[in-house]
Order: structure tokens, then C-alpha cells, then sequence
């Protein structure tokens, strides 16, 4: 089992960071690889909607998207950390999201997705929304823990001591790993689900 953890946070070692290291205990302990990626001090530019990448298979801009791009694909989950700002997540992670989702055209069904937010008091609940709809656009199921997935802090780090936060982490790792292990199990034993031909409608047809 190989997990993706993404940290939009600037900060590497800020209350993001936090909460995704204490998933990442977990999954140390329940045998689950992880990887993170600091993401939110990175120049990432946004989508242009130039579509190249239909006819290439990745983003026209060479950056960290591509270089993600195979350890998304060779992943059982993905775990998006955020900061939260204007009650939504960091624009530099959701620039980052848009372009690896919407350039890699590999089938995601099935990879277990989960949002982490972090924020001083407010605003937790749009941003951990926000980041739940690239999972769900995807067809990837989404893993809950015991509350929204959110920390609270204000300086770098003090959300190590949001004990009912850090507690929600570790059930989220817990509850992850146990849906990629029945998620791999369903997959031997029926496959993946069927999927029909896209419908595209818009809405003057």
C-alpha cells in the first residue's frame, strides 16, 4: 500500500505538517508506505486550458505536476493537506490539484482520497470541501475519520496540541488504510466497477 500525502502549506513545518505526520505515524505502524511532497512553496502556475495535454498525456508546463504525476498513478491514496486562507485552501496546492488531475489521464477509480485543513479558528469546513471535489470528480472514494479532518493553530506547529485534532488524524489513517485494504480486496476478487461511455451535455441541450 503506497500513500501520496501533498502539503500546501508554505510552512514545512507549520500546523499542516503537523496533522500530516500524524497520519503518517500511523501508516508507519499499519505497514502503508507514504511519501510527502512539500507543495505550498513551490511557483506552480494554474491551468491555462490549452488542452496539450490530451495530446501528449501530461501538462505543457514541465514542473512538479509531471514529476508527480507516476507516483499518483502508482498510489492506493492521496491525502491533500491545506492551510486554510479566506476559508479555502492554498491557491498555490489548488492550482497545483487542478493541473495533476486534469492532465494525467490514467483511470483514478478507486484510489482512496482524503483532505486534512489546518486553521487558526474558521473557514475549515469550505476549504476541507474544496479539496474533497477533485476525489470526488474521479471516482475516488473519499475516507472520513471521527470529525471533519481539520487542526486547529495559530503559530507554526501548534497544532501538535490540538488533542481532539491530532486524534482525528490518527483515526483518518486508521479508517484510510482499512478502506484501501477492502478497496484492493474488492478489486481482486470483482474488478472494478463498470463504467459506461461518458455522457458531455451542457446546459443549452
Amino acid at each position: 500500500m503506497k500513500v501520496l500525502m501533498l502539503n500546501g502549506s508554505p510552512r514545512p513545518n507549520g500546523n499542516t505538517a503537523a496533522a500530516l505526520h500524524e497520519m503518517e505515524k500511523v501508516f508507519a505502524q499499519e505497514g502503508v508506505e507514504t511519501e510527502i511532497l512539500h507543495i505550498g512553496n513551490r511557483d506552480i502556475r494554474s491551468c491555462t486550458a490549452c488542452l496539450k495535454c490530451r495530446e501528449t498525456g501530461k501538462c505543457v508546463f514541465d514542473d512538479l505536476v509531471n514529476e508527480t504525476a507516476p507516483k499518483f498513478q502508482a498510489s492506493d491514496g492521496l491525502v491533500a493537506g491545506s492551510p486554510v486562507y479566506y476559508a479555502s485552501a492554498n491557491a498555490t496546492l489548488v492550482a497545483f490539484l487542478t493541473r495533476l488531475f486534469y492532465s494525467t489521464g490514467f483511470d483514478k477509480t478507486m484510489k482512496v482520497g482524503a483532505s486534512v485543513v489546518a486553521a487558526r479558528r474558521g473557514g475549515l469546513s469550505a476549504a476541507f470541501d474544496e479539496l474533497n471535489k477533485f476525489f470526488t470528480i474521479s471516482g475516488m472514494p473519499v475516507a472520513s475519520g471521527q470529525y471533519w479532518n481539520s487542526v486547529h493553530g495559530a503559530a507554526p506547529g501548534e497544532a501538535a496540541q490540538d488533542a481532539e485534532g491530532m486524534q482525528s488524524m490518527r483515526t483518518l489513517a486508521r479508517n484510510m488504510t482499512f478502506l484501501m485494504r477492502g478497496v484492493a480486496l474488492a478489486k481482486e476478487k470483482y474488478g472494478l466497477p463498470e463504467r459506461e461511455t461518458p455522457q458531455r451535455t451542457n446546459f443549452i441541450r
